[in-house]
């Protein structure tokens, strides 16, 4: 028997219309499927309720893949798929295996020689990156950043230093209840120069997404608490960051 096909199935990244943001083809396909790999079952059965699958949402098989999953559960959770059984791999919002534990299962997928299939979708990183006006030529995505201050800082030099030399644009992210924290330290940490955008709600209607420089964001920093942020930043291209 073939191995079935895994299908990446991105999720909204807040509460929206499902045909803003998800081709037809793309609901189609996942509201044919029974089994699902997910990070959040809540999340997943609320998004997977207006797919509207066609078999009945309690009756979905929902496995659990997050970021305290062992690695040597990840074969079980390929098992149906081994069996010949077609699954969706759902975040918790976004796209899948991007930022996400899903990744470790697409791996395995591969070794697997499972057919592996990502499907059109939001992403938070790479649409805030269109919409930054900032390098899309060269860029890194580093996740979060360290939570206690001091180390935070040191790491915002630090990639500030590599995007001035390298022309490259550095993007991050924070836990919503730390926006403040995270900008507060961006600029103290970062030269005046320095360009950043701020990228809010991206795809909801109270989408908010502003570049300016780190000297402007001084003047006033926006209130963006308990919002999910992406944050990007470009240096002037040098081979060393003036200090602030």
């Amino acid at each position: 028997m073939s191995p079935g096909t895994l299908y990446l199935i991105p999720s909204p990244l807040g509460e929206t219309a499902l045909d803003a943001i998800l081709p037809a083809q793309v609901r189609a396909i996942a509201a044919r499927l029974d089994t699902f790999v997910v990070e959040h079952p809540k999340t997943a059965r609320a998004f997977l309720k207006q797919i509207v699958t066609h078999t009945p949402l309690q009756q979905l098989n929902l496995l659990v893949l997050d970021e305290h999953t062992p690695e040597t559960e990840l074969t079980t959770l390929l098992a149906p798929l081994l069996a010949g059984k077609d699954v969706g791999l759902i975040s918790e919002a976004g796209c899948p295996a991007v930022a996400d534990p899903g990744a470790n299962l697409v791996r395995l997928a591969h070794q697997k020689k499972i057919r592996v299939v990502p499907l059109a979708g939001p992403s938070s990183i790479l649409l805030s990156l269109m919409a930054s006006g900032l390098s899309g030529q060269h860029f890194a995505f580093h996740g979060y950043l360290p939570v206690d201050k001091a180390e935070r800082k040191n790491k915002l030099q630090e990639i500030e230093q590599a995007s001035a030399s390298r022309n490259e644009t550095e993007i991050f992210i924070e836990t919503p209840y730390r926006n403040r924290q995270m900008l507060e330290t961006i600029v103290e940490a970062c030269g005046a120069a320095t360009a950043l955008c701020v990228a809010v709600d991206v795809t909801l209607t109270t989408e908010w997404i502003q570049t300016k420089t780190v000297a402007e964001w001084k003047k006033q920093l926006p209130e963006i608490d308990k919002r999910p942020a992406v944050f990007l930043l470009l240096a002037p291209a040098s081979k060393k960051v003036k200090a602030r």
